[in-house]
């Protein structure tokens, strides 16, 4: 009971202590967080960074120059339509980039239903995370709701390099002005583990996640599709 007491002292000590210093715990000064806040890397050094990122997580990467976008989307959309099926395109989508494209399907006309027989979905983004390989959605025009990006078996996003920045910290200095909005946060195919650390893809989202990495006159990458 003594020593039940002894330790109950201890943490009461430790509480007081903290709203008496809220700066000071136990000889340790809060400060700012020492973890990179800014980009290192040149331009090419962090796209080839995110192409390698999302490789890793599964996904399939194109690049595609400004002029040759159209035909790589519509490349990847007939190359990926299992029985014909149609792929949603989210409202907002440039139609200039669908002008080499199969059949689609407008976002406005799909119901979950549709989404969920779909050959997929296209969409564009807000911005990406070179570290992570990550996507991030707002859902204004291009990107889709939220169940337009959740519910099809495969997801095309369009990424603009000039959309790329390297670290999470920039990520979120850009995304300040949307904060109040929805986000949705992508990085690879939709993929969990049971108990016995069997991965199962597609539980919550695509199992298939497909980047079309759109270069600027002033961007390259040394990474092979």
């Amino acid at each position: 009971m003594a020593m039940h007491n002894e330790a109950r002292e201890v943490i009461l000590a430790r509480i007081r202590n903290a709203y008496q210093h809220p700066g000071h715990r136990d000889g340790f000064t809060d400060g700012a967080a020492a973890y990179q806040r800014t980009g290192m890397r040149t331009r090419e050094e962090i796209l080839d960074l995110f192409a390698e990122r999302l490789r890793e997580y599964d996904a399939h990467v194109r690049t595609a120059a400004p002029a040759e976008l159209a035909s790589t989307i519509g490349s990847v959309l007939r190359g990926g339509s299992p029985q014909g099926l149609p792929w949603v395109v989210a409202d907002g989508f440039p139609a200039a980039w669908l002008a080499e494209c199969p059949v689609v399907r407008a976002e406005t006309e799909a119901g979950v239903e549709e989404l969920n027989q779909c050959a997929g979905v296209v969409t564009t983004c807000r911005l990406a995370i070179a570290l992570t390989g990550t996507l991030v959605l707002q859902h204004g025009p291009g990107e889709g709701k939220r169940r337009t990006s959740l519910v099809p078996d495969r997801h095309l996003c369009v990424v603009r390099s000039s959309q790329v920045v390297e670290t999470v910290p920039e990520a979120f200095a850009r995304l300040a002005a949307v904060s109040a909005r929805p986000l949705t946060f992508i990085s690879g195919p939709s993929a969990t583990a049971d108990i016995e650390m069997t991965r199962i893809r597609g539980v919550h989202g695509p199992r298939q996640l497909i980047v079309i990495l759109v270069l600027d006159d002033s961007s390259s990458t040394g990474l092979a599709e």
